[in-house]
């Protein structure tokens, strides 16, 4: 299918369209700081507030753990990720229209894939369960490729064997400040999806090439691309 283009299109028709995944697909970031709080009281530290959190998300949780832990890192990982899957009691909850999005861009031939800070065999698992895995090229996990985001390692991954480079035909869809610098240091169009916006400040250090308020928003812009 051929892309409809407005007369003042804010990003090139993309070729593909890499995902991030919690928080961007599935809604889960109440439950990431409650399993975030318990591991860092458990392992003697207070708790983070919304805002220390937002302003510390979206690396991976062994970074993260690593940074405050060191050598006990797993510790901490093992208590985030058991609190994690018992708070979310085997559910996946997806976000409004975001399976409208992926049939759209599929149907026009655009090449997806996903690129998360979510172990690599969690995130397939999660994948395969709501059955979005037939819409990706690739589902690119924390610990999959050489370092994980904002490094552009799992980009590069993502893309392999897609037979499209980064570029700014390739937009990086995602909900934190970690995933504009990851589409800025690929050379991707760097796609903003305020289901939780970081601080201004945090974006500032890649800004993204645009921004959408919600997954209806985001809808209705790709349909200025997709009739």
């Amino acid at each position: 299918m051929e892309p409809k283009m407005s007369n003042t299109p804010l990003l090139p028709a993309p070729r593909a369209v890499i995902f991030d995944w919690d928080d961007t697909v599935v809604d889960n970031w109440s439950i990431a700081v409650k399993a975030l709080n318990t591991a860092l009281v458990q392992m003697g530290l207070e708790a983070w507030t919304n805002e220390q959190c937002l302003r510390r998300a979206g690396g991976s949780a062994k970074d993260l753990f690593f940074g405050l832990f060191g050598d006990r890192w797993q510790e901490a990982d093992k208590i985030y990720y058991d609190t994690f899957h018992a708070l979310l009691d085997n559910k996946v909850n997806l976000h409004n229209h975001i399976e409208d999005i992926f049939r759209t861009l599929h149907g026009a031939g655009v090449y997806l894939a996903v690129v998360s800070n979510k172990r690599g065999n969690l995130l397939r698992a999660e994948a395969g369960k709501v059955a979005f895995d037939r819409y990706f090229g690739r589902i690119v996990g924390a610990g999959d490729a050489t370092a994980d985001k904002p490094d552009p390692a799992p980009v590069l991954l993502a893309l392999q064997d897609s037979g499209v480079v980064p570029g700014r035909d390739v937009w990086f869809i995602g909900d934190s400040h970690a995933d504009m610098i990851c589409a800025h240091r690929a050379g991707c169009s760097a796609v903003l999806i305020e289901t939780k916006p970081p601080p201004e400040d945090m974006l500032a250090q890649a800004l993204p090439h645009a921004r959408m308020r919600d997954h209806l928003h985001l809808m209705e812009f790709i349909g200025d691309y997709f009739a």
